[in-house]
């Protein structure tokens, strides 16, 4: 195979999988609730501590995102409602009952790998 077509080929395979890939992301998540729930989250809604919904910075309002703990590889799925985390390098914000369900609410803070679904 000449040079040329490991590059035609490459790009094929490139672009079939940019098509085809999900948006995918790992990082560090923490949760909210408390003085934020009945108020109105940046997407409009009332914001429902109970409900599995979760905070990202860029990701658009009503994506189903499932979400992997790093350290248990216990997974949930949430829908982005809000925008945050606004704290380090932290990639989510999830709803108390979001982090009930991981399992780390207790702790606070945990590591997770995102897939927008």
């Amino acid at each position: 195979m000449t040079r040329r077509a490991v590059l035609v080929a490459a790009a094929a395979a490139a672009l079939v999988l940019s098509s085809s890939a999900a948006y995918a992301q790992c990082g560090g998540a923490s949760w909210y609730g408390p003085g934020f729930n009945g108020k109105r989250a940046a997407s409009g809604e009332i914001f429902n501590e109970n409900a599995m919904t979760a905070a990202h910075r860029s990701l658009p309002f009503g994506t189903k995102v499932q979400v992997v703990d790093q350290n248990t590889g216990k997974a949930i799925e949430v829908t982005i409602n809000d925008r945050g985390p606004f704290h380090g390098k932290r990639i989510i914000d999830l709803s108390k009952a979001a982090a009930t369900a991981l399992g780390f609410r207790n702790r606070g803070t945990t590591s997770v790998c995102l897939e927008a679904m």
